[in-house]
């Protein structure tokens, strides 16, 4: 295992992944709310959101761990490639073949989009946040 150094993420940055990530939910999901589809299509919009979010999480877990000598398997790297793929792909078929204006499907396209990408970011400040913290007392000794 290989011990890599790690930057403090800035109180600005972390606090700009934080209000992406927080601005991309609540505007997606009042989306849905204020949305004129059946239930059902707001369950498989929420699900994609969802599933998208832990598929990007996962993903760049992964990664940063195959990147500082953790053991990973490929088979788990590719289905978190997979996944985020899918999420994507089953986003973007559903809003094509969706009966929503194209202003409505562009704008959960991008707030799809905002949220996958601030979410990683949050993600990686967490983990940074927590490798330059000083280790408790108890661990210590």
């Amino acid at each position: 295992m290989h011990q890599h150094s790690t930057a403090r993420p800035s109180n600005a940055f972390v606090g700009a992944s934080w209000g992406a990530m927080i601005v991309g939910m609540i505007a997606y999901l009042i989306g849905l709310w204020n949305a004129q589809m059946q239930l059902n299509e707001k369950g498989y919009y929420f699900t994609i959101l969802l599933y998208g979010c832990f598929a990007a999480v996962s993903l760049q877990k992964t990664l940063r761990d195959r990147a500082e000598g953790l053991p990973v398997t490929g088979m788990y790297v590719g289905m978190c490639w997979v996944s985020l793929g899918a999420s994507v792909l089953l986003l973007s078929v559903g809003l094509w073949n969706a009966t929503l204006l194209l202003s409505e499907k562009g704008f959960y396209a991008m707030a799809f989009v905002l949220v996958l990408f601030a979410i990683v970011a949050v993600q990686k400040n967490v983990r940074d946040l927590a490798l330059t913290e000083p280790a408790p007392a108890q661990l210590r000794e």
